[in-house]
């Protein structure tokens, strides 16, 4: 994962990627235009079920209208990401039908954090500091690659939708 010096937006970071199993790099421009919600996932974690579905709710309503969810993987909180990502891929696309892009598994704190996540939280520091407190958390960026907002993994991505909407111009 790597990004240009001087980020200046979420579309300045090319990302591994696995969701075709090829594992190459995805330029995160390719994104221009497009609502994200960046959320750190795992699949042995006690709100897996309530985010997984409502992430995939949440996709499946907005998808067309420009919404795109990123999702990585992570092990860092109770090791509860323990899979290769080619088996974190097959859990989230058979048990909860993710259609949505699953990248490589990434570490989210600590001196191996993905540039990425770093950018995010240098951003929008959490309530409790920069770091990221578990699984689940969420960050929602704009069509132009700015951090608009930072989620607790306890919110749940229905209550999002509210800001989702505001950002894509529905009502």
């Amino acid at each position: 994962m790597a990004a240009a010096p001087s980020a200046t937006s979420v579309h300045d970071f090319t990302v591994k990627g696995v969701q075709d199993a090829s594992g190459k790099d995805v330029d995160l421009s390719t994104y221009k235009g497009k609502v994200l919600l960046i959320v750190n996932v795992a699949s042995q974690c006690g709100l897996t079920n309530s985010n997984y579905t409502e992430l995939s709710q949440l996709y499946e309503k907005y998808k067309d209208q420009g919404f795109e969810i990123l999702a990585f993987p992570c092990n860092q909180f109770g090791g509860q990401e323990p899979g290769s990502s080619e088996e974190i891929v097959q859990f989230a696309c058979t048990r909860f039908k993710a259609e949505y892009p699953i990248f490589d598994k990434v570490d989210v704190n600590g001196n191996n954090a993905a540039p990425l996540y770093k950018y995010l939280k240098s951003n929008k520091g959490g309530l409790f500091g920069d770091s990221i407190k578990w699984n689940f958390s969420k960050f929602l960026v704009d069509k132009e690659g700015r951090v608009v907002d930072r989620y607790a993994p306890t919110t749940s991505p229905l209550s999002i939708e509210k800001d989702i909407k505001k950002l894509l111009g529905s009502s």
